[in-house]
């Protein structure tokens, strides 16, 4: 992997569960050689089952841990330790999510490992920061619900609602995958390390955009929409006669050209909904002649009708049929890996980012747990020699 835009770059992940393996994973599809610690009993999502591959492995755990080396370091024990630490002091990238305080009484804290490596990035994520938070859990839906996502999201008249992915974990290994690029960035300026620090709240509350900066500028905390959107009508799902769309319509424009479609054209000039400001104050209004309208025909009619009048709209996918969507559209968004010892196989979502001169390339399945002890003999080995997986 000579030619990948990481290749050279080794990343001790010391990370579980999604965040930390998410961003990690980003990087070994660049070609990083990402070699993944875990304790005797794995990565905790190897247990998260069912549902499982054809091999019998975590779906989960694969999700977030392609082109990557599995060692068992048990941090309890003298031997393991050394092991983990002659990784990390001879890697150009360390990531870890364990609670704050635990890798400094492992000695594997920045500080410690710097004092030997002084070009490390050290990338920490956390669920709450390393201050008043540091003690709080940091779990997924625990964080939706206290950084205001999930008041926002769900029926105006129901329940709160979490989003139905790990979304807020999802966002934190964004964020920690753009901060360590950051940060191998300074060091080519400088030659020196960083410390990264992301946290799960702050990457939220950032993600929040137009209904945190609302919140900010007016001191009143947006209500739950549904599927409604607080600023643009129609911007929503509809009921066509067999199954759901959704229409959204960002522009005057638009909005003649969906009222046109639908054989509604007298409501562009309605004055409830001439501007966008109009239909948002008005858009029940909007919505009870809309719904009947809609559900004269099968919504694939309605989305090709709609697509013709430069409408954007489209259907209720399936996690299938949004694959198959992909592809229709001559998306590459399935990456196949075959281990190349065993034949085994895998298939993930494939890497979203694409470069024109260094592409992603999914080399290698999730590993099996310990597929590739010992590493820490190569770890203190000459950086030259180093292959990705």
């Amino acid at each position: 992997m000579t030619d990948s835009i990481l290749s050279g770059v080794r990343v001790a992940d010391f990370s579980r569960v999604l965040a930390g393996p998410y961003a990690t994973m980003m990087l070994a599809d660049f070609g990083a050689d990402v070699v993944k610690i875990e304790s005797p009993a794995g990565d905790d999502t190897r247990a998260w089952r069912p549902p499982v591959d054809d091999a019998g492995e975590s779906t989960y755990f694969g999700a977030v841990n392609r082109n990557k080396r599995s060692v068992v370091c048990d941090l309890t024990t003298a031997d393991g330790l050394a092991a983990a630490r002659a990784l990390a002091e001879t890697a150009d990238v360390v990531v870890e999510n364990f609670r704050p305080g635990v890798m400094e009484r492992f000695g594997l804290d920045d500080r410690s490992l710097r004092a030997a490596n002084p070009g490390l990035v050290y990338c920490s994520i956390t669920g709450f920061g390393r201050e008043a938070g540091a003690g709080l859990p940091g779990y997924d839906l625990l964080v939706q619900a206290v950084g205001g996502l999930m008041s926002i999201t769900g029926p105006a008249e129901g329940e709160p609602s979490k989003v139905g992915v790990a979304l807020v974990d999802v966002l934190t290994g964004q964020n920690a995958l753009a901060g360590i690029l950051l940060a191998l960035r300074e060091r080519d300026r400088t030659g020196r390390g960083s410390r990264v620090d992301v946290d799960l709240l702050g990457s939220l509350l950032a993600a929040l955009t137009n209904q945190a900066s609302s919140t900010l500028a007016t001191g009143h905390s947006p209500a739950r929409l549904g599927n409604a959107h607080p600023s643009i009508a129609p911007y929503e799902l509809f009921r066509a006669a067999d199954r759901e769309l959704v229409v959204a319509v960002g522009n005057d424009r638009q909005f003649a050209a969906f009222a046109a479609a639908l054989g509604l054209p007298e409501l562009s000039g309605d004055p409830r909904f001439a501007t966008n400001e109009e239909r948002v104050r008005n858009r029940h209004e909007l919505r009870a002649l809309l719904e009947p309208a809609l559900r004269r025909r099968d919504a694939a009619d309605w989305v090709a009708d709609f697509g013709a009048a430069r409408v954007p709209s489209g259907l209720v996918n399936s996690v299938a049929e949004a694959f198959e969507f992909a592809a229709s559209l001559g998306l590459d968004a399935i990456a196949t890996t075959v281990d190349p010892v065993t034949g085994r196989t895998s298939r993930q979502p494939a890497t979203p980012i694409r470069l024109d001169t260094a592409p992603a390339v999914h080399r290698t399945p999730p590993p099996l747990l310990g597929a590739h002890d010992p590493v820490w003999t190569e770890a203190v080995s000459d950086r030259t020699e180093r292959t990705a997986p």
